[in-house]
C-alpha cells in the first residue's frame, strides 16, 4: 500500500475554511507581483467566440471511437492529457492525447497575449489561476469524459523492453470514455483489481523507470505539502504521490522526450534544459552521505542512490533535501536551426534531452511545442510567424514562473501559520535537514549559527537559532506565531519539554 498522508490533529490542527479564504483574499488584494488575477473583458469575449468553432470542420482525423481515458486528481477539471494504451506482438502502443489548445488560442491573438502574461495556472490552498478562461481550460479544450475535443494525439510504439521505437503525431477529434482519479485507481490496483488500461499502465511504468534507470535520470522522492479540505474545514498534510502516478508520469516524460527528439532532429523548438550538478557538488553531496551513515557507493548512478531513499528516515530527508544542490539551473532553450540548438541538450535530472509538451491548458510553453513538433512529424515547414514567437516563450516562462512562484510561497506561508497557530508553545520531533554556520566577527554580530528542520507533524519546515548537525533528530519549541505576518517563530526547546 503507499504511503498515507501524515495530517494535523483536527480539531486543532484544522483551519476554518472560511477564514483561509479571507486570508487568500487579503494576500491577492495586497499583491503586487505581476500575477494577473482577472482576464481582461477582450480577452473573455475572444475566449468565447473560440469555444464556439468547430474542430469537426478543419479535417482533422476522427480518433473518437478509440477508448482515451484521463487518469488526474479527482478534482481536476482542466484536463490535458488521456490515453488509450495497448498490448502489440513486439511491445506496445500508447496514443497520447493532448488538449489541442492551439485551436482556441490564435497566434498573436487576445488569449495569447494574456497567455503570455500568465505563464502558467497557478494552485492556491483554495483556489487555481487559470492560465485561461475556464470555458477553454475547463469547458470544451479539456479532455472531459463523453465530451468530443480537438487533440494532438502522439502514437509513441513500444518494444517489449519499454523504449520507443516510432512516434507519430497528429491533429484528431478524441473522446473520452472515463475519468479515472489516483487514489481510487491506486486502491482498486492494490487490491489486486483496477481498469485494464491502469493495470497496462502500471507495467509500462515500471519499464520506463527500468529505461531511466539505465540511462542515469533520476527524481527526488520527497513528499508533497498539501491543504485538504473536510467538512468545511481545511487541514496541512503530507502527502507522498501514489505509484500509478508515477507511472503516468512516465509516460509524460517519455513523450517529452520525443517531442525533444522531434525537435533536435528537424533543428526548430524549444527544450526544457538543466545542466549537469558542478563536480564540486556532487563530490560535496558524496562527502555528506558519508557523514549521514547512508554512502552514496562508487559506481551507482545517483538516479539509483535517490531512488534507493525513504523521506520518513532522518538521515534520508536530509540528503533528499541536499540532493537539491544537484537540481539546479532549469530553464527553457529556444532553437530555429540545426546550429541554434544547445550543445548539450540533455536536461540533467532526466538524462535526455526532453521538452514540456503535455500540459497546454495550464503551461505556455506546451502550446507552442505541440504546433511546432506538429509540423515536423507531418514533414511541413513551421510557419514564420510561429519560429519567429518560439524566441519570446523562455524569458515569458522565466518571468511569470518567478512571479507564481512568489505568490504560491506566499500562500504556503499563510496556511501554515494558519495551522500552526493551534501549536503555540509546543514542542516537537524535528529532522535536520541543512545547518548554516553564525556569520559575524564572534562579538555578536550578524546571525547565529541556525538549523532548517522538518517537522512530519505538523508537516513544516522551519530554520530555528540552535546548533545541531544534519541527519540529527532535535527537539524544538514552537514560540510564537504571527499569522498575517504568515510568520511561525520556533527556538530549540528545553530539556524535560513534552
Amino acid at each position: 500500500m503507499p504511503h498515507r498522508p501524515v495530517s494535523l490533529h483536527a480539531p486543532r490542527g484544522s483551519v476554518a475554511a472560511e477564514d483561509l479564504r479571507a486570508g487568500i483574499d487579503a494576500l491577492l488584494a495586497d499583491h503586487d507581483g505581476g500575477v494577473p488575477l482577472l482576464f481582461p473583458p477582450e480577452v473573455l469575449a475572444a475566449a468565447e467566440e473560440a469555444a464556439a468553432r468547430d474542430a469537426a470542420a478543419d479535417g482533422r482525423a476522427d480518433r473518437t471511437s478509440i477508448p482515451f481515458v484521463t487518469l488526474d486528481p479527482e478534482s481536476s477539471t482542466d484536463l490535458d492529457q488521456a490515453m488509450h494504451l495497448e498490448r502489440t506482438d513486439d511491445g506496445y502502443r500508447v496514443l497520447y492525447a493532448i488538449a489541442d489548445v492551439p485551436f482556441f488560442v490564435d497566434l498573436d491573438g487576445a488569449i495569447d497575449h494574456e497567455a503570455r502574461r500568465r505563464g502558467q495556472t497557478l494552485y492556491l490552498p483554495d483556489r487555481r489561476i487559470p492560465l485561461h478562461p475556464e470555458v477553454l481550460s475547463e469547458g470544451v479544450a479539456s479532455l472531459l469524459p463523453g465530451q468530443t475535443a480537438p487533440a494532438f494525439v502522439w502514437e509513441l510504439v513500444l518494444d517489449a523492453g519499454g523504449e520507443v521505437t516510432s512516434i507519430g503525431l497528429e491533429r484528431a477529434l478524441v473522446r473520452s470514455r472515463e475519468k479515472l482519479a489516483y487514489d481510487a485507481v491506486q486502491e482498486q490496483l492494490d487490491r489486486g483489481e483496477g481498469h485494464p488500461m491502469m493495470v497496462l499502465l502500471q507495467e509500462i511504468g515500471a519499464l520506463r523507470t527500468e529505461v531511466e534507470a539505465r540511462r542515469g535520470g533520476a527524481s527526488l522522492n520527497v513528499p508533497e505539502q498539501e491543504v485538504v479540505a473536510e467538512d468545511h474545514r481545511v487541514r496541512l498534510t503530507w502527502r507522498s504521490p501514489a505509484p500509478i502516478e508515477d507511472a503516468n508520469a512516465q509516460i509524460s516524460l517519455m513523450t517529452g522526450m520525443a517531442a525533444a527528439q522531434l525537435m533536435l532532429e528537424h533543428g526548430a523548438g524549444i527544450l526544457r534544459t538543466m545542466p549537469p550538478a558542478e563536480p564540486q557538488a556532487v563530490e560535496r553531496f558524496r562527502r555528506q552521505s558519508e557523514v549521514l551513515g547512508v554512502p552514496w557507493r562508487e559506481g551507482v548512478e545517483y538516479g539509483q542512490f535517490l531512488r534507493s531513499l525513504d523521506w520518513r528516515e532522518p538521515a534520508h530527508l536530509a540528503l533528499l533535501n541536499l540532493a537539491t544542490s544537484l537540481f539546479r539551473g532549469a530553464s527553457y532553450a529556444a532553437f530555429t536551426s540545426a546550429e541554434e540548438a544547445p550543445e548539450d541538450p540533455a536536461q540533467a535530472a532526466i538524462a535526455a534531452p526532453y521538452a514540456h509538451a503535455t500540459a497546454p491548458l495550464r503551461r505556455l510553453v506546451d502550446r507552442f511545442v505541440l504546433l511546432v513538433c506538429l509540423d515536423h512529424a507531418q514533414g511541413r515547414e513551421p510557419d514564420a510567424a510561429l519560429l519567429a514567437a518560439l524566441a519570446q516563450i523562455p524569458e515569458a516562462m522565466r518571468v511569470t514562473s518567478a512571479q507564481g512562484g512568489n505568490l504560491e510561497r506566499a500562500a504556503r506561508e499563510l496556511v501554515e501559520a494558519s495551522a500552526l497557530a493551534a501549536w503555540e508553545g509546543e514542542s516537537f520531533d524535528a529532522s535536520v535537514i541543512e545547518r548554516r554556520e553564525a556569520s559575524g566577527d564572534g562579538d555578536g554580530d550578524g546571525a547565529p549559527t541556525r538549523v532548517e528542520v522538518q517537522l512530519t507533524d505538523p508537516p513544516v519546515t522551519a530554520w530555528v537559532p540552535m546548533d545541531a548537525q544534519v541527519g540529527e533528530v532535535v527537539r524544538v519549541r514552537l514560540r510564537a506565531v504571527d499569522v498575517p505576518a504568515r510568520r511561525a517563530e520556533f527556538e530549540a526547546a528545553d530539556e524535560g519539554d513534552a
